[in-house]
């Protein structure tokens, strides 16, 4: 799979600093980003973003996203109560890839509190450049 044209990207304050070396990663990798904010390390609130993010690809204006907070519980939680959404917890390599492989997950959830931006970027590259599996994942997702 090659990186996606575009994507949305969103975060609160715990993860802003993450959020800007990811899009210039992205950027140098041809991608248009979304930014749905924060757009500071002022206090904020996660919920806020998720949804904004969820909401861009319910609405088809892009199919993969990026939310990033302090342990990626919040976003995460945020964001899957949205219908279209799989958003995945990652916190290695190997979750990043198994999240797109085995669930076909659309968001990926950075905890910025738990791992370095140069694991975060490694981690949505591999996001971003896993295929989906099909075959019996496919069911599975199916009764998601």
């Amino acid at each position: 799979m090659d990186f996606p044209k575009k994507i949305v990207i969103g975060s609160d304050h715990a993860g802003f600093e993450y959020k800007s070396a990811i899009q210039q990663y992205l950027q140098k990798n041809n991608v248009e980003i979304i930014d749905v904010g924060t757009y500071s390390t002022d206090s904020c609130d996660y919920p806020d973003y998720a949804h904004k993010a969820a909401q861009e690809i319910e609405n088809g204006k892009v199919q993969f996203g990026i939310l990033i907070c302090g342990s990626a519980n919040g976003v995460a939680i945020t964001a899957n109560k949205h219908q279209l959404i799989r958003a995945a917890l990652c916190w290695q390599n190997e979750i990043a890839s198994l999240a797109r492989q085995h669930n076909d997950a659309n968001i990926i959830c950075l905890p910025a509190r738990f791992v370095t931006i140069d694991e975060a970027i490694e981690m949505v590259h591999t996001f971003f450049t896993t295929d989906f599996e099909g075959g019996r994942h496919q069911r599975r997702v199916d009764k998601i």
